[in-house]
């Protein structure tokens, strides 16, 4: 346990980071999901507004740091490829 006044600020400040990071990263793959089920479906035009909004997300969340930058430009550009794809 953390024994001086500034270690036990600094637990009870990545004890709030951690549930924050945590709620985040809940966030990110809840948008994702949401992406690759309107995919699934079959509906193009619901999927591109579905994806709109999940790019959103996923730039807010790699903006936070709660992912890396290049995580981020990998999730959008399979979603991107799976809904160019439901054209063909």
């Amino acid at each position: 346990m953390a024994n001086s006044a500034q270690a036990r600020k600094r637990a009870r400040q990545s004890l709030k980071r951690r549930a924050r990071n945590f709620s985040l990263r809940s966030t990110l793959r809840t948008a994702i999901k949401r992406a690759r089920k309107a995919v699934a479906a079959g509906d193009k035009t619901a999927a591109e507004l579905v994806f709109r909004q999940s790019m959103s997300v996923i730039d807010s969340i790699a903006g936070k740091k709660i992912i890396h930058k290049n995580k981020a430009a990998r999730h959008k550009s399979r979603l991107s490829a799976r809904i160019k794809a439901l054209s063909a």
